[in-house]
This record gives structure tokens, C-alpha cells and sequence, in this order.
């Protein structure tokens, strides 16, 4: 099928088309936290790659990562039209992502990152968080107690 519009006209109209990014897959991962009874986290928090799940106390962070946009080895596709936008495009996610996580490491969070598909087992999701928050909360531990040998030695 033709398009309607020239190359400029369609590529202003796509740009104009504002995301509205997971919110489906964020409100499934809220829904398995509410069920299983794990508390303490916020959403839309200022921190850097806007993750989806932020326990501040922690210092753990969740990103709940699309399979396509993502690259996800399981149910990741690459797309058969467009190829030389799309595969630098997912490329560049993907890399952005390693940054992401990279940064926040250096800052002292925990990160965990859950494909789309993972939602469809809520136990296991759940069981994930729980032993990533209790990893982060003894991460957070060692530290506290290391900087108060530290603190004390000056």
C-alpha cells in the first residue's frame, strides 16, 4: 500500500505520536508486587533511565524491558522492513540500557532487569525482587557497617 504522505510529512506525523511507554507491563509488575505482599516501592522517581520501580531504602531499581525493544534473546525480532532504522535503533537501546545500569551500579543501586514475557509467571517474578531486595539490603548493610569502622578510625 502507498502512503498517503511524502517521506516528510509521515516521518512529522510519527514524531507528533507521543509513547506511552509500559504502562501495561508496569501496572502487571505492580499488580504481582501488591499480591505478594512486597512493600516499600515507588514509581517515576528522578533517577537516571527513569527505571520502573524504585525501593529507595534498598537502593534497588526495577526495569521492566520490552522483548522487542529490548532485544530479548527469547521473543526479541528483528524486523524485516526498515532494516537500516531498526537494528541501529534496538542496538542503541540495548547499549543505552548497559549505561543505565553501569551508572546507577556506580551510585550504589541494585539493578534488576525483567523481560515482558517474565510477567506471565508471578511467582517467580516475585521470588526474583524478594531475593534482590534482601541482596540489597545486605549490600547496604556491609556498607553501613564499613563506613562506620571508617568513620570511627579518623
Amino acid at each position: 500500500m502507498v502512503d498517503v504522505f511524502d517521506i516528510e510529512k509521515r516521518s512529522a506525523v510519527m514524531a507528533a505520536i507521543r509513547s506511552r511507554g509500559n504502562r501495561d507491563t508496569e501496572l502487571k509488575l505492580a499488580s504481582v508486587l501488591r499480591d505478594f505482599q512486597i512493600k516499600g516501592w515507588r514509581r517515576h522517581q528522578a533517577l537516571p533511565g527513569r527505571p520502573d520501580f524504585v525501593f529507595r531504602r534498598e537502593r534497588l531499581v526495577i526495569f521492566v524491558d520490552g522483548c522487542f525493544w529490548h532485544g530479548c534473546p527469547r521473543h526479541g525480532r528483528k524486523p524485516d522492513s526498515n532494516r537500516d532504522y531498526w537494528l541501529p535503533k534496538l542496538q542503541r537501546n540495548q547499549t543505552r540500557d548497559r549505561i543505565v545500569a553501569r551508572s546507577l551500579r556506580r551510585n550504589g543501586w541494585t539493578v534488576l532487569r525483567l523481560w515482558e514475557h517474565d510477567l506471565k509467571n508471578p511467582a517467580r517474578i516475585a521470588a526474583r525482587c524478594r531475593r534482590a531486595l534482601t541482596r540489597a539490603e545486605e549490600r547496604r548493610a556491609c556498607e553501613m557497617t564499613a563506613f562506620a569502622v571508617t568513620s570511627s578510625d579518623s
